[in-house]
C-alpha cells in the first residue's frame, strides 16, 4: 500500500477513536482490509506522535487531562500557590510533572536555599529562568512523550540517591477508597518518588475525585496532605480525613 493510503487510513482511525473512544486491532484490520501487524503499527506510529494511547488489542482515545496547556488555569494555579506555601526555606523537593505542579514554580524564587528534583523538561526549564533559581536536579531516565517527563529504572535509581522533605505531585483522579489513580500506566516513579520524601503533597482540583481510573498510582498511607479546591464536598474531605490525610483547599479571589 502506498504512502498516500497509509495516511488515510491512520488519519481514518484518529477519527474512528475520537468518535468511539476506543478501537481493537482486529476490528480495524477487517475494516481496513489489511493485517493485524499493519494496524499495530499504525497505532505505535499514532501513539508516538501523541494522538492515542495503545492498549491491549487496542488503543484508547488521548485523555483530556494529558493534553495540558503552558499557563495552568486560575483554579490551578491558586492551587499551586497554598502547595508552595509549605515549603520551607533549605527543603529539598520534588516536583514532579503536570500543569498544577508547574504552577509552583514562580513561587520557588522567594525561598533560600532550595534543592528542588524534577523528572520534566518544562519544569526544569521554568526553573532555570528564576532569576534566584534554587539548585536544580534532574532525575533523568527514559522519555515518556505522554506525561512529558523521564520515567524508568534510571530515574529510580537517581532518587533513590537522595533522601526529601517533600514531594509534590499531581493527579488524574482521586478513588475515595484507595488513593490516587493515573491514566499512565507508568507508576513506579511516582511509587520512589513518595518512598524518598518525607512528606508527601498531592495537588489536584476537586472536580477529579471519583472518577473511575484503573490504575492506582499512591495508596493513601503514602500521602499526607491533599491540596485541592474549596469545591471539594464535606463528605469527601471527611472520607480523606478519615484515612489519615490532611485535606487542604485554595479558592480563587
Amino acid at each position: 500500500m502506498n504512502r498516500r493510503n497509509t495516511q488515510q487510513r491512520r488519519h481514518a482511525i484518529v477519527s474512528l477513536i475520537n468518535a468511539q473512544g476506543d478501537v481493537q486491532v482486529d476490528a480495524l484490520s477487517t475494516q481496513f482490509s489489511t493485517s493485524e501487524v499493519t494496524i499495530r503499527k499504525d497505532l505505535a506510529e499514532l501513539e508516538k506522535n501523541g494522538l492515542l494511547l495503545r492498549r491491549y488489542g487496542g488503543a484508547i482515545a488521548l485523555p483530556s487531562e494529558m493534553i495540558t496547556s503552558e499557563t495552568p488555569s486560575q483554579l490551578k494555579q491558586a492551587i499551586a500557590d497554598k502547595a508552595a506555601s509549605l515549603i520551607r526555606d533549605h527543603n529539598r523537593i520534588i516536583i514532579d510533572s503536570g500543569s498544577t505542579t508547574k504552577g509552583m514554580i514562580s513561587n520557588l524564587g522567594c525561598k533560600t536555599g532550595l534543592i528542588v528534583m524534577t523528572n520534566s523538561l518544562k519544569l526544569a526549564n521554568a526553573i532555570h529562568e528564576l532569576e534566584d533559581e534554587p539548585t536544580l536536579l534532574m532525575t533523568g531516565g527514559t522519555w515518556d512523550p505522554h506525561s512529558g517527563s523521564f520515567q524508568g529504572q534510571v530515574a529510580e535509581q537517581v532518587l533513590r540517591s537522595y533522601d526529601f522533605d517533600q514531594l509534590f505531585i499531581g493527579a488524574d483522579g482521586i478513588d475515595l477508597l484507595r488513593g490516587t489513580t493515573t491514566f499512565n500506566e507508568l507508576t513506579g516513579l511516582s511509587k520512589v518518588m513518595a518512598e524518598v520524601s518525607r512528606q508527601v503533597i498531592v495537588v489536584m482540583e476537586s472536580e477529579k475525585l471519583g472518577r473511575r481510573i484503573p490504575n492506582l498510582e499512591l495508596g493513601w498511607s503514602t500521602i499526607d496532605i491533599l491540596v485541592t479546591d474549596n469545591n471539594i464536598s464535606a463528605d469527601a474531605i471527611e472520607q480523606i480525613q478519615h484515612q489519615g490525610v490532611q485535606v487542604l483547599t485554595a479558592s480563587l479571589d
